[in-house]
């Protein structure tokens, strides 16, 4: 199976690069950038009997070693078998 799981900064939480991104933006001349929040993409092969077993595995690997639960959120965009 083949999954992508997103992390992004929570919306409360300062998002430095995401800040740097837009004020780049401005600079080369797109003012119409409003805010960014840049994030990590994962994209993972797995191998699980079904698709239950393959979101629990994504569910434990994205909270306990892909993200930082305190600052990101995680969400599991994709399985495809």
């Amino acid at each position: 199976m083949k999954a992508v799981v997103t992390v992004m900064p929570k919306q409360e939480v300062l998002d430095p690069q995401g800040k740097a991104i837009q004020r780049a933006a401005g600079a080369l001349g797109h003012a119409g950038v409003q805010d960014v929040r840049q994030g990590k993409r994962f994209e993972i092969t797995l191998d699980a009997a079904d698709r239950e077993k393959a979101e629990a595995l994504l569910d434990e690997l994205a909270e306990k070693l892909l993200s930082n639960p305190v600052i990101e959120d995680f969400q599991v965009e994709s399985i495809e078998a």
